[in-house]
């Protein structure tokens, strides 16, 4: 197993007015401890420019290329460089505080981070936050009916067991000897992002299950009937999830596993 990198890093956030102090976040700099720094920048200014429609959008831009020279020609003084940086900023331009992170990969860990802190959450349309809804109702409704769902955790909050400021939570689940068994009603025929956020997620969450409280971690994605795993993204929804182990169970399935969980309960 290939060990983590330690790394830091920080956001770089516009501040239009430091009395209000409402600002966006447009930048990212991550700092492996042995590597080049890896610099993340919006390209969406539609955030900025909600906010200050003045906003000089030009400096904005500017900013990358000055932290790109100095960061990559001060490797052996980044302290040093990453205060000048901040001191140069005017007053609009601030620098976060500096986080400490665990990576893999230094390079997918800044495209993760930067998806978090610096990209609009994308509007869902109805039909398929409709369609999640509906699975996760299932879902609840055969746990309920196996008197399951009171004695089990919900919204499981993943940042708990992996860092401050992960978005996701996991609908419900509980441990049951050394094994911790969590559910997720996933909507595939219209989003699979949603495959890919969990299959990103769950190895981080499983580390942090096994390290707060020593149980494996198994996570069972819920997902729509009789879906056509022909079509190229359905295929590519199950194998990324099947990769990290995750078990995928149609919803004509959920009267068995809210069976196996009363039987977990010890509830006959």
């Amino acid at each position: 197993m290939e060990t983590k990198q330690q790394c830091s890093f920080f956001l770089l956030r516009y501040v239009p007015d430091a009395v209000k102090n409402e600002f966006i976040n447009f930048g990212l700099v991550l700092v492996p401890q042995a590597a080049p720094p890896e610099i993340r920048f919006s390209r969406d200014w539609s955030r900025v420019r909600a906010l200050d429609p003045q906003a000089d959008l030009e400096l904005l831009e500017a900013v990358e290329n000055e932290l790109r020279d100095k960061l990559q020609n001060a490797s052996s003084d980044r302290a040093s460089a990453l205060k000048r940086i901040e001191d140069s900023f005017s007053n609009a331009l601030q620098v976060s505080e500096i986080k400490a992170c665990l990576a893999d990969s230094p390079a997918q860990e800044a495209d993760f981070l930067a998806q978090l802190y610096l990209e609009s959450p994308r509007r869902q349309p109805a039909r398929e936050a409709s369609a999640r809804q509906q699975i996760f109702r299932r879902m609840r409704a055969e746990f309920e009916r196996t008197r399951t769902w009171q004695a089990m955790k919900t919204n499981i909050v993943v940042s708990d067991y992996t860092r401050s400021g992960d978005p996701l939570t996991i609908d419900c689940g509980y441990g049951v000897k050394s094994m911790v068994k969590m559910f997720h009603a996933t909507a595939l025929k219209n989003d699979v992002n949603t495959a890919k956020v969990l299959a990103f997620t769950f190895p981080r969450l499983a580390e942090g299950i096994m390290r707060a409280e020593g149980r494996q971690a198994e996570l069972t994605a819920v997902v729509e009937d009789d879906l056509n795993r022909t079509d190229e993204s359905i295929r590519f929804a199950f194998e990324i999830l099947e990769q990290q182990a995750i078990h995928i169970v149609p919803l004509k399935d959920m009267p068995g596993v809210a069976a196996q969980a009363a039987k977990d309960f010890g509830i006959f």
